[in-house]
């Protein structure tokens, strides 16, 4: 399955002589699976089966649902509004004999506002039904554009990972080559300072120096951190090849990922495993930002 991304916009449109109607579909990052759908008064009925349709295509996101409809070129009846109109008449009447005004024609009142009202012409419950049928079509096109778009989303996101993950791999393996090198890098120190005690006129224990020296060693063993890390990658490059929705388990990694940078800093020795660390911090961090934006 392609690893999706809970992001995306589609928009699909439909109609019939009496309606036309117009779909739009967002989708952003979310915790669990939001649905937010707005359709016209009166179509409640519509509202749920747009909820039920979505619920069924997608897991996780913030997705809202807007329906705008208007009216088709069938479907109403125009009537005039003759109070209105035999008022106009009487007003225009009244200032007819006035000079500058030229005399009120029946075109032009037509013309004003509520003069002309429109009338939905009523429809059976047969026509109503076909109609929402129709709009549900609709709505299953935007639905599979919607997902279509968090899949390509959802696979840009993919190949960033991938590239994160490489380096998390890389800087584990820098680290593992440097953390060979500690033990005689402890014992050379050790010995640096030994030397400067004896050179100070003091005596020197051999046992406690290779009692200092042993936990010194131990402090310093990132062994442990680096199997975890080398466990986590290939957690994270299965779940990649898997798909699907798995931003959850993704996320739960990047936390893992992080736990053992810290630790893997808080054990440094020196300077070079603790940039080594640093580094891996910053990718990590990359890594779970990218995360977030996953079903």
């Amino acid at each position: 399955m392609p690893l999706a991304s809970m992001t995306g916009f589609a928009r699909t449109d439909g109609g019939d002589e009496t309606q036309t109607w117009v779909w739009e579909l967002k989708s952003v990052n979310g915790r669990g699976l939001d649905i937010r759908c707005r359709v016209p008064s009166g179509m409640d009925a519509l509202d749920a089966l747009a909820r039920s349709a979505a619920a069924k295509i997608f897991a996780r996101g913030n997705i809202t649902m807007n329906l705008q409809t208007a009216r088709g070129e069938v479907g109403a009846e125009y009537v005039v509004n003759r109070e209105l109109l035999d008022k106009l008449i009487e007003i225009a009447a009244e200032f007819a004999d006035r000079p500058g005004i030229e005399k009120a024609r029946i075109d032009g009142l037509m013309g004003l506002r509520g003069v002309i009202e429109s009338v939905e012409v009523p429809e059976d419950e047969a026509a109503g039904k076909q109609r929402q049928s129709a709009m549900l079509e609709s709505l299953e096109a935007a639905l599979s554009a919607l997902a279509d778009s968090r899949n390509d989303e959802g696979g840009r996101i993919a190949a960033v990972l991938a590239e994160q993950i490489d380096e998390i791999e890389n800087l584990t393996e820098a680290a593992r080559a440097l953390a060979s090198t500690q033990p005689e890098a402890i014992k050379a120190r050790l010995a640096e300072q030994v030397a400067a005690v004896v050179e100070a006129g003091s005596e020197a224990d051999p046992d406690r120096i290779a009692q200092e020296a042993a936990i010194l060693a131990v402090k310093s063993d990132i062994r442990e951190e680096i199997d975890r890390l080398d466990a986590h990658v290939a957690s994270a490059r299965e779940l990649l090849s898997e798909g699907g929705v798995v931003g959850r388990r993704l996320d739960f990694l990047a936390q893992e990922f992080n736990r053992e940078a810290n630790t893997l800093c808080s054990k440094a020795p020196d300077n070079e495993m603790t940039r080594i660390g640093l580094d891996l911090k910053t990718v990590i961090d990359r890594l779970r930002e990218q995360v977030q934006n996953i079903e």
